[in-house]
């Protein structure tokens, strides 16, 4: 199977089955992301705890692209300490963006197969705006009252 062919069925799976999809009952941060360009739109909720994103869910509509993106990354990070989430999306930005190393991602297939949006340039915002949500959730539930 080619790296295209690996990349189609990867991104249709999760976009015709996709995981972690819904919102979470009393989530202890939500957020919107949304790309004015194309219309695509991801509302992420996470539960945190002791450091760690124990629960995730997402919903919103758009492109095959950035909802299979939000699938995978809700699979990539549940579960995950918070740290390990933000290097993960560090490393998914740095293949997308960057110089397009997949070290950082641990071998998971599903995000390594993304790597076929860098041939459309202008999709590959679509698959990094899930990562933008989380990264943005992570930062509103830090500067909450009440953390430190």
């Amino acid at each position: 199977m080619s790296l295209d062919d690996l990349y189609k069925e990867t991104i249709l799976d999760h976009y015709q089955h996709p995981r972690n999809r819904g919102q979470l009952d009393d989530p202890d941060v939500a957020t919107r992301g949304h790309n004015p360009l194309c219309g695509d739109e991801i509302l992420l909720s996470l539960k945190l705890g002791d450091g760690v994103i124990d629960d995730i869910a997402h919903g919103g509509r758009g492109c095959s692209i950035s909802q299979a993106s939000a699938s995978m990354m809700s699979e990539g990070v549940k579960g995950q300490p918070i740290e390990t989430a933000e290097s993960l999306g560090a490393a998914f930005r740095e293949m997308m963006v960057g110089s397009g190393a997949t070290d950082g991602l641990d071998g998971n297939e599903d995000l390594e197969a993304l790597q076929g949006v860098k041939k459309f340039p202008v999709r590959v915002k679509c698959a990094l705006l899930p990562w933008a949500a989380l990264e943005e959730a992570i930062e509103t539930w830090r500067k909450a009252p009440g953390r430190s």
